[in-house]
């Protein structure tokens, strides 16, 4: 069971964290009024300000040098893919920065080079793109649901790191982003999808299936970041059962991948190794988790 469920009681229906009690316990002894969801939340953006002017930098430079960059946004559904992607183009300069969420392919595009349909919107120089959901779409989901053959996901898993490779060689700043959250936290966010009438159509009928075909899931991102990980394309893992937390480390990695002029030294740029985890590191977790329980934990 996840460890912060474990931590966590049961008050009025919902479910509050050890720290939160403490936090709260604390601002009664202090005598203080503890801070309201909404007052928490905007606090909780002001965090991320420093690292979204950087952000700003970052994008500047790219714009001066004419470099490329794209960054892929994987993981499972209501991982806080789609809350990451806003936070870090909130405060972006939009001519230079697009967001990319392809849909089902045509029977046009069905009939194309499997890659086609996602280097035509390929950054030019100066320009960043955001895939949410990107080519690996046909490593998990088409995967899981069959939605590809055999032969069509043997032939990605071969290809897709030479790709890659002639991507970053020819310039292309690649940046792959995987969102892993726990089978309980994703329950409960799809379950207020379910009742949050500003969240519902978020909900598809693949989301409804993804508590159920967990575990093939989990095995099918085991696959696809251990045959995929790379030095000139590597994963990071994103933790985020804590979106802010989540959120501010995918900043980061981000902000780490470039060498860009006036960075501000006194913000922190270390990855917490509890949120961001290579893809070796998650590899070497996962192999892990079988040897000690015959099974993968998520």
């Amino acid at each position: 069971m996840d460890k912060n469920i474990q931590n966590s009681y049961e008050i009025n229906g919902e479910l509050v964290s050890l720290t939160e009690l403490k936090n709260v316990y604390k601002a009664f002894k202090l005598g203080k009024k503890p801070l309201s969801k909404a007052d928490e939340k905007r606090a909780q953006e002001q965090i991320l300000k420093p690292y979204q002017a950087e952000l700003i930098k970052l994008q500047k430079h790219l714009e001066n040098t004419n470099q490329k960059m794209t960054i892929l946004f994987e993981g499972r559904d209501a991982a806080g893919k789609g809350g990451t992607i806003r936070r870090v183009t909130r405060y972006m300069d939009e001519k230079h920065y697009r967001i990319v969420a392809l849909g089902k392919p045509t029977q046009e595009q069905q009939s194309q080079w499997f890659y086609q349909k996602y280097i035509q919107h390929f950054p030019k120089g100066g320009e960043i793109v955001l895939f949410d959901r990107s080519w690996y779409n046909r490593a998990m989901v088409e995967s899981v649901f069959d939605f590809c053959t055999k032969k069509e996901y043997d032939d990605f898993m071969k290809g897709v790191k030479g790709f890659e490779k002639d991507l970053t060689r020819q310039g292309t700043i690649l940046i792959k982003l995987y969102f892993s959250v726990t089978k309980d936290e994703q329950a409960r966010r799809f379950e207020r999808r379910k009742t949050d009438p500003l969240r519902q159509w978020k909900l598809s009928e693949i989301d409804m299936q993804a508590q159920e075909r967990w575990d093939d899931f989990t095995e099918t991102k085991y696959n696809m970041i251990k045959q995929t990980h790379s030095h000139n394309a590597p994963w990071v893992v994103i933790r985020s059962n804590d979106k802010q937390k989540a959120r501010l480390e995918a900043m980061k990695v981000i902000l780490n991948s470039v060498d860009y002029e006036g960075r501000d030294e006194n913000l922190s740029y270390a990855l917490d190794s509890e949120i961001a985890i290579s893809g070796a590191r998650e590899i070497e977790i996962m192999d892990s988790q079988i040897t000690s329980n015959g099974k993968f934990i998520g």
